[in-house]
């Protein structure tokens, strides 16, 4: 089998590393076309140009040999770029199974609820009805054209080189304070394991949460975070008055709290990194 994987990111990447042994040749996107050697180079994948000015013209090529399909870019406020270009590639490709990274951010506010995959979806952000937009998209290329295509909503994303231990040690930590305020997480290497289980047993329209078991205030993981390493821990700052980007605010405005019931149950997933806890202490010692 091979396996071509639209937007080499940092999920995109760990999953293609982790998962290389089961393909033959592992193909993927990058949008920067001066740094396809260096990561090239680096990963032993074969990588291709997919961005804002020009795509490789291989691609279609590479689609029509291509088993198993990650689309880990995010869309655009034109919708779903990889749809837009190679929707009839893949429609007439053997591409068996698909997989869409998507968000739990679709499911808008929950004022702090528990809430599973049957949670109607109430995106609230712009990116977010985009990123909704691009699900229903794939689902129904997936419908049309006999594709097993599997939606994947993800918490927030960590993992080595990306997590709260990494902000303490570069001073970029805040400990921002929000009363009643939650959120769930994801090590990257429990999306991997999620996806290898899919590819499995695979379920055309499937769509999975793909988190933690433990929602938790922010301010207490930077805290764990601090404790485990010996870190200094920034002081509290009120959530009203902390300096936030637009985009980090407005993830503070959806509070809710997401159960992944569903990839154990379906999947048989066991996740490595259950809460936070698990996740921080195989981290500690990592750059």
């Amino acid at each position: 089998m091979n396996l071509f994987v639209f937007g080499l990111g940092f999920t995109g990447r760990r999953f293609a590393e982790r998962a290389r042994g089961r393909f033959g040749t592992v193909r993927a996107t990058v949008t920067d076309p001066a740094a396809a050697a260096r990561l090239a180079s680096a990963t032993g994948f074969s990588l291709r140009a997919f961005g804002p000015e020009a795509d490789d013209p291989r691609i279609v090529e590479d689609l029509v040999d291509t088993d198993v399909l990650l689309v880990s870019a995010p869309p655009g406020a034109e919708g779903d770029p990889v749809l837009a270009r190679y929707a009839d590639a893949v429609a007439a490709s053997r591409i068996g199974w698909i997989g869409y990274l998507s968000t739990i951010g679709v499911y808008g506010d929950q004022g702090g609820a528990w809430i599973d995959e049957t949670t109607p979806a109430t995106p609230r952000s712009a990116r977010s009805k985009i990123r909704l937009d691009a699900e229903s998209a794939w689902l129904s290329l997936g419908a049309q054209a006999g594709k097993a295509v599997q939606v994947f909503r993800l918490s927030g994303i960590y993992g080595p080189g990306r997590n709260p231990i990494v902000k303490l040690r570069e001073g970029r930590s805040q400990r921002i304070v929000k009363a009643g305020q939650v959120f769930n997480r994801i090590h990257v290497d429990d999306i991997a394991t999620t996806l290898l289980a899919s590819i499995d047993r695979p379920r055309p329209g499937a769509i999975y949460n793909v988190t933690d078991d433990e929602p938790t205030a922010p301010q207490t993981v930077t805290e764990h975070a601090a404790a485990l390493t010996g870190l200094p821990l920034p002081p509290e700052i009120d959530f009203e008055t902390a300096d936030l980007s637009p985009m980090a605010r407005s993830f503070y405005g959806e509070n809710k709290r997401v159960r992944n019931r569903l990839i154990r149950d379906e999947l048989g997933v066991e996740l490595a990194y259950p809460t936070y806890r698990e996740g921080l202490a195989a981290l500690k010692d990592q750059p």
